[in-house]
């Protein structure tokens, strides 16, 4: 059984994206302008590219979205469930590299995701 999509909260239209993507004149992208259009529309809005759904799941992350997080893990690592950490401060995100592989449908992006729990870095 498939577990409902959960759609954005009208609240979160107006965020400010947690990935923090910025825009061409460098000011930060709103959630439903970034990854919003993927977390509520994987099926029919999936990612188009490795840096942006790496920065979709930091998003789901932030946003404790599983139903985003299971359905864009492989399948050979993802686990079962997720739970996520009531205390968990996300800090930000910040993309150092991405380059394309061959074939070219895969690709690598490296990415530091920054986030506190109880005091103590993660």
């Amino acid at each position: 059984m498939t577990k409902p999509i959960t759609p954005m909260k009208p609240a979160l239209t107006k965020i400010t994206c947690p990935c923090g993507r910025l825009d061409a004149q460098k000011k930060p992208l709103a959630f439903a302008d970034c990854c919003g259009r993927y977390l509520d529309d994987f099926a029919g809005t999936p990612a188009p590219d490795a840096q942006t759904l790496m920065r979709s799941r930091y998003s789901a992350f932030v946003l404790e979205r599983a139903d985003y997080l299971l359905a864009t893990w492989h399948a050979s690592t993802r686990p079962a469930a997720l739970n996520f950490s009531p205390g968990a401060k996300w800090l930000g995100l910040q993309v150092r590299s991405q380059r394309l592989l061959v074939p070219p449908e895969y690709a690598e992006v490296e990415f530091v995701a920054r986030c506190r729990e109880a005091g103590r870095a993660l």
